[in-house]
């Protein structure tokens, strides 16, 4: 498959010869080379055997000599081998793509040297399915028998609640002044328009101003805008919407129990 190359994470870049020839082209090739077989190469390289065919023969128009051949003879009863300019060819990809990550290893360790935006960098590396990802600073951590209690300070100024189990904390060496991530899905989040006085259980309570409304088949996604600028996502029905009056501009609370709340930490 044709995968970018990359350092530690921070820096990555798509190597592509010819304007044409990229990473899935040279698997292709490696896999003929291993397999001496167009077919078993094609599945290798995630690719039809008529899709794999098509990009062989391009290349090899483009190319001043064929890249690959028929071979005869042997056990198998031929196949396909590639010709000493196909095997150059790859030969040249496997030296550049040694290059280039040595050039982004340089690069990254360039980027440490500014602390702010390597950190930046590093959280927005984080893959998850959890719509909001809140970036903080752990102002108290208390751990009990059983659970551990946290509390997160966002750049906005708002404070996070988490709760985890004793263990959880231990195992992520959490301690106040640590950087972390806080991590809540949207389907986590209940909306009001107003508490109308009374008082709730759960921890987070965030205040702020719809900022969008997505529509969906089945349910909206509202954005709030928290002061100090942070958002904060909330997965909330049709009828929902339309019960709480929910419009571009109106005021709403974001709530969620700091159950709901999981944490992050570099290692």
């Amino acid at each position: 498959m044709s995968q970018p190359a990359q350092s530690g994470g921070l820096l990555s870049a798509q190597l592509r010869l010819a304007g044409r020839l990229d990473a899935r082209f040279f698997v292709l090739l490696q896999a003929i080379h291993d397999s001496g077989s167009v077919h078993r190469a094609a599945g290798v390289a995630g690719l039809s055997h008529k899709g794999a065919r098509l990009v062989l023969e391009t290349a090899s128009n483009l190319a001043s000599e064929p890249l690959y051949a028929a071979a005869t003879g042997g056990a198998g009863g031929g196949g396909t081998r590639l010709t000493p300019a196909g095997l150059e060819l790859l030969a040249a990809w496997r030296r550049l793509e040694q290059r280039m990550e040595r050039f982004l290893r340089r690069e990254e360790e360039a980027l440490d040297e500014s602390p702010a935006l390597a950190g930046l960098l590093r959280r927005m590396t984080m893959k998850t399915s959890a719509r909001n990802q809140f970036a903080g600073t752990l102002t108290a951590v208390v751990t009990g028998p059983v659970s551990a209690e946290v509390s997160i300070a966002l750049k906005s100024g708002a404070t996070l609640a988490a709760t985890l189990t004793a263990e959880a904390a231990r195992t992520l060496g959490l301690a106040s002044g640590q950087e972390a991530l806080a991590l809540v899905k949207a389907s986590s989040v209940v909306l009001f328009g107003e508490l109308g006085g009374w008082k709730l259980s759960a921890r987070n309570q965030l205040a702020g101003t719809v900022a969008r409304i997505e529509k969906g088949a089945v349910s909206c996604l509202v954005v709030l805008t928290l002061p100090g600028g942070d958002v904060i996502s909330a997965s909330v029905t049709h009828e929902g919407v339309q019960a709480l009056g929910l419009r571009v501009a109106a005021p709403a609370v974001a709530v969620f129990p700091a159950s709901a709340v999981l944490l992050a930490v570099r290692g």
